[in-house]
């Protein structure tokens, strides 16, 4: 049985690859887990975003607030369009 790419922490290391966590393993991982509750695993990464976020300031570090949203937040596909961005049918 293969290992899960799980979260090392206070550094957020993925335990089986050493890579930032979510690695890509993790986040195809993640993508299966929350088939079709794209919201829950938006909450779940937000959520694992502010613990590192806090281990790091624990720690002593600054971290890159922007870098952190797009490591955990920003390979999340976009799942429907924001209201008002839909175009209206073009007439023949």
């Amino acid at each position: 049985m293969p290992r899960r790419h799980l979260p090392m922490r206070p550094a957020w290391l993925c335990r089986v690859c050493a890579g930032q966590w979510p690695c890509p393993a993790a986040q195809l991982d993640l993508a299966a887990e929350f088939h079709g509750h794209t919201v829950a695993l938006a909450f779940y990464l937000a959520a694992s975003m502010h613990d590192a976020l806090d281990d790091m300031y624990r720690l002593g570090g600054r971290p890159d607030k922007t870098a952190m949203h797009a490591r955990f937040l920003g390979w999340l596909a976009p799942t429907r369009q924001s209201r008002g961005t839909e175009r209206p049918p073009t007439l023949p």
